[in-house]
């Protein structure tokens, strides 16, 4: 009769003790991870990151910037341009935690490549954009290289108005340059004109010069000030770009020194995030890597994916 009050008493002990910490356990795993989740998402993202370089990229790393800092009121994202040069160089040199770029680290001389860990998060169409009083809406590449390099300087001779040839260029630290001249001009090198270091300028003087000619991403392609012009009859389109059809594009680098940490990391998930590339990037003009059906390497060789 002892021996079953004991053999009772101990099993209703050891119920009781499982009884209790798997209650007490539960609570306890369940409350450490809802702050962790909460603490990720609000706390943990605080402080400032820099951003420098391609112009081409300012209005979607901008856009990206305002939204990301409404969602952590603690971060401050500095957007500025400057050239693909510029942010190569800054983020090398440590000034930036993140450098643009509309070509790669390898295309550019002076910089430690082998430093930086590239992130492709856009691609972008360019195209040649004139005047709307020039007349013309379409181009053939080759007369496009001749009216870069001097040879034809009134639009006149290609069907269009009467009108001296205004070249507005990109300084030579630009990517929106480099790329222009090896895919739109066969690596030409251009006359001297204007030379501007912003693309909102460059659209500026297009729209305010009679017969001005330079070039511009598709993303300030927003309004009829500017006419983009169509290459040898293909039109300067998303779909065309998509499918290696229009030659004159490039992928949008953000390139970190070394891998990404901290809050230069969290804000190239974001950019990489489906409300950015399904939403903000089609919003701001640009296409998604992920879209693509060709892909281009440093040297500029293009293959079907």
């Amino acid at each position: 009769m002892k021996s079953f009050k004991k053999i009772s008493l101990a099993l209703i002990l050891a119920a009781l003790m499982v009884f209790v910490a798997a209650c007490g356990g539960g609570t306890t795993t369940d409350k450490k991870e809802g702050t962790s989740n909460k603490d990720n998402k609000t706390a943990e993202l605080s402080g400032s990151l820099s951003v420098s370089g391609s112009s081409a990229m300012q209005p979607l790393v901008a856009a990206a910037a305002e939204e990301f800092m409404a969602a952590n009121p603690n971060v401050d994202v500095q957007v500025n341009a400057g050239g693909s040069g510029t942010g190569l160089s800054q983020v090398a040199e440590g000034s930036v935690q993140i450098g643009n770029s509309d070509v790669f680290a390898e295309e550019k001389e002076g910089i430690p490549a082998d430093q930086l860990v590239d992130h492709k998060v856009a691609v972008v169409g360019m195209t040649a954009a004139v005047n709307p009083k020039v007349g013309i809406k379409d181009i053939k590449k080759a007369d496009l290289i001749k009216v870069f390099t001097g040879k034809i300087t009134n639009w006149k001779e290609l069907g269009g108005a009467d009108q001296k040839i205004v070249l507005v260029n990109r300084p030579d630290s630009s990517g929106t340059r480099a790329v222009f001249n090896k895919f739109a001009l066969d690596g030409a090198t251009p006359a001297e004109g204007i030379t501007e270091d912003s693309s909102n300028t460059v659209k500026k003087i297009i729209n305010e010069t009679e017969g001005a000619v330079g070039y511009l991403a598709f993303s300030y392609f927003t309004d009829e000030s500017v006419t983009p012009l169509a290459i040898d009859g293909v039109e300067p389109t998303e779909e065309n770009v998509q499918s290696g059809k229009f030659p004159v594009w490039a992928y949008q680098h953000s390139y970190t020194k070394g891998e990404a940490t901290d809050l230069a990391k969290a804000f190239l998930d974001y950019l990489m995030s489906d409300d950015i590339q399904n939403t903000l990037l089609k919003e701001q003009g640009y296409l998604p890597v992920t879209k693509m059906k060709v892909e281009r390497d440093a040297k500029g060789n293009q293959k079907d994916l």
